[in-house]
């Protein structure tokens, strides 16, 4: 079972955290069973970039972005080229080492999901 790694995030997970994943959940869903409450406003829908985050390992394994997510990563604050939508991107057999943004663009935080 492959283990994603998500670095200390000063709000969302401040120790950091070393989780197990189903090959083909999203990144955001094995955040949010894990308590890690990454904001996600257009609820999984590839409409915002509130779930925006950086894999740091991982990266060339996933499948890759298609077109949609592109076009709304340009939006995103902090853009890197190992960024990815957590609601879009799907663990594989791969560990990954995820980094959450200290900021989105989000407006209006929409509280927990």
């Amino acid at each position: 079972m492959p283990q994603l790694v998500f670095l200390p995030h000063e709000e969302l997970c401040p120790d950091g955290a070393v989780v197990e994943a189903e090959v083909g959940e999203t990144i955001l869903d094995v955040a949010l069973k894990n308590g890690i409450h990454i904001e996600h406003a257009c609820e999984k829908s590839c409409a915002c970039t509130t779930c925006h985050c950086i894999v740091r390992e991982g990266f060339d394994d996933l499948e890759e972005s298609d077109e949609l997510e592109d076009d709304m990563l340009d939006k995103a604050w902090g853009l890197e080229p190992e960024s990815r939508l957590a609601c879009q991107a799907k663990v594989v057999e791969t560990d990954l080492v995820v980094e959450i943004p200290k900021y989105t663009l989000n407006m209006v935080s929409e509280g927990d999901h």
